[in-house]
């Protein structure tokens, strides 16, 4: 089970099976949505929520290291959305996919 932090834009959790943790932020507006996901230290978890204003929590968490953002934003054209991934993340995605193809080839037996 996850423990769960979260305010306004942000929401952040503790990975039990890899040990570390995470954050997000997320802004939903007119021009489209932007997502940002953070991995933090367990300091950084431990002080958010203590601040007043939301502003100050995501000002936190922008203090860990980035792994992944998604941008579909429409700033006066009808661009394609942007997905950033850092090494760390692309590597863990193959291994999903490759288990995952795995099982279905077990499934198939």
């Amino acid at each position: 089970m996850k423990a769960e932090k979260h305010g306004n834009n942000w929401s952040a959790y503790y990975d039990a099976e890899s040990g570390r943790y995470f954050a997000r932020i997320m802004y939903i507006n007119r021009e489209g949505l932007e997502e940002y996901r953070y991995e933090i230290t367990q300091d950084i978890y431990g002080r958010l929520g203590t601040f007043s204003d939301d502003v100050e929590n995501e000002r936190l968490i922008r203090n860990g290291e980035i792994a992944y953002s998604y941008e579909n934003t429409m700033y006066g054209t009808l661009g394609p959305e942007r997905t950033v991934w850092n090494d760390e993340a692309n590597g863990a995605m193959k291994e999903v996919v490759k288990k995952q193809e795995s099982i279905k080839k077990k499934k198939k037996k």
